[in-house]
């Protein structure tokens, strides 16, 4: 028995009952460059690896006492990281082959070629090296601020442990819900998690607005239907769930869901199964549901409107992404961002925004998230005159210059009702250009009917308000 020189060397353990084996492998290896130690048997190895852990073992598969295979599985279950390749003869390949299905890293067959030995033991050792770089690259990631994960940009701390558990997620399928204000990033994050495993990234991802249909188009897409379930239903029709099978669907809007879809959501979940609307015959699929939501759900199941035991199934994973007001510091990314975006699109050259704007663009608290910041920087690339966005280049409610007229307005003895009615203009004219003057959407943010919204909006004259989409919503 060999004890092991090591000195920084990658160190190698054979066993072979074989003096003469032993002493050429070891002599092969050694002038090589590794540090090497020998054994006769399976116990004598087992009992040298309880001093010190050896990078690879290389082992014949037939010796006395303890074979090759035993030794393969007693190495395994004490340290599954140590990688084994073990020596056959011609006649017990099949033996070998045996021992790859319990984890064994490679075999070879006698007689041993000494280039063969040396590819498979350079090989792994440069895998494991890599495996080893890889594991301390993951943990300065975890430990940096990353300002981008996927396609979502942001270096805040709360951005950070999102990004964390998404990589936590990957490693399983399960069911993810997501809850966000309106325009916060949730289809991003959808997204990422989906993208994020190698093994998945490939497969289908499907996406469903579930809060733009009516109950019966929400079955019909999400379940499939056949010719003549319903009025309109002129053939058969594959669901979303059926092409999501395999890989992942994302339900944005779940609350949206009625009382009836919601049962047979959650067998989808909980079963994996489904009929089409109109037909009997059932359907089996395998499919990891994302889940969005910008409501309070648990509102909702105290008022009877969602199932407890959906919601228990859909919340195995939670993810609250958080409002932009709350992630401030990712301002300054995302307007670069945006800025890089819409002015390749628009082919225009915009060098960046000015340090005047950018504070503007920092103070606001942003009703509408993300969604309604790119909307401003969009609107100010393209209406920019330089190269630098300036807040001259931001609307109305962003402006320094109407922020103090009105000021000045107030201060110039302003009748009372008109100081109060002053400000409810402003913030109806800032949930409107959040939302691109969509006014369903708009009135969602106010908290208001559209009926009252549309009221208001004759009253402070921003009916006539040119905008781009101020007809929408209609």
């Amino acid at each position: 028995m060999n004890e092991p020189h090591l000195n920084g060397k990658p160190h190698i353990l054979i066993v072979d009952d074989e003096p003469l084996v032993r002493r050429s492998l070891s002599e092969l290896l050694t002038l090589s460059g590794y540090a090497v130690s020998t054994a006769g048997d399976g116990k004598e190895a087992l009992e040298l690896l309880k001093t010190y852990t050896a990078d690879v073992v290389i082992t014949d598969i037939k010796m006395p006492q303890m074979s090759g295979i035993q030794l393969l599985k007693e190495i395994k279950s004490t340290n599954s990281d140590i990688p084994v390749i073990l020596i056959t003869g011609y006649g017990s390949i099949e033996s070998a082959v045996e021992a790859m299905r319990e984890g064994a890293y490679d075999y070879v067959t006698k007689p041993i070629v000494d280039t063969e030995i040396k590819i498979v033991i350079e090989r792994l050792i440069k895998q494991r090296q890599l495996q080893e770089e890889n594991i301390k690259l993951k943990e300065q990631l975890s430990i940096s601020r990353r300002e981008r994960f996927h396609n979502i940009v942001g270096k805040s701390q709360k951005m950070q442990k999102i990004y964390t558990l998404i990589e936590a997620i990957t490693q399983t399928r399960a069911t993810v819900l997501i809850h966000g204000e309106s325009g916060t990033g949730k289809r991003l994050i959808a997204h990422a998690i989906h993208k994020y495993n190698e093994q998945e990234r490939d497969k289908p991802f499907i996406e469903v607005s579930c809060g733009a249909l009516t109950e019966t188009l929400l079955e019909s897409e999400l379940f499939g239907h056949v010719k003549g379930a319903f009025t309109g239903a002129i053939k058969d029709r594959v669901g979303r769930f059926e092409l999501a099978n395999g890989g992942t669907i994302f339900l944005d809007e779940i609350d949206a869901f009625s009382p009836a879809l919601q049962v047979k959501l959650l067998r989808v979940l909980q079963e994996g199964e489904f009929e089409r609307v109109g037909d009997t015959s059932t359907v089996k699929v395998d499919v990891r549901v994302i889940a969005a939501t910008n409501q309070n759900l648990q509102d909702l199941i105290s008022q009877g409107k969602f199932r407890t035991d959906l919601y228990y199934r859909l919340n195995i994973i939670s993810i609250e992404v958080p409002p932009l007001r709350d992630r401030k510091e990712d301002i300054p990314l995302l307007v670069d961002e945006f800025i890089k975006k819409h002015a390749k699109h628009i082919n225009k050259k915009i060098e960046g925004i000015s340090d005047e704007a950018l504070s503007i663009l920092m103070d606001y608290n942003w009703p509408g998230n993300i969604r309604e910041l790119e909307n401003v920087i969009e609107r100010a690339t393209i209406l920019s005159k330089g190269t630098v966005i300036t807040p001259l280049d931001f609307p109305d409610f962003l402006s320094i210059i109407e922020q103090e007229e009105s000021l000045a307005t107030v201060n110039n003895n302003l009748r009372l009702k008109d100081a109060l009615q002053s400000p409810e203009r402003e913030l109806i004219s800032r949930a409107l250009e959040s939302v691109g003057w969509n006014r369903n959407e708009a009135a969602k943010l106010l908290g208001i009917n559209r009926t009252t919204l549309y009221k208001k909006m004759r009253k402070f004259g921003l009916l006539n308000k040119q905008h781009k989409g101020d007809e929408r919503g209609e």
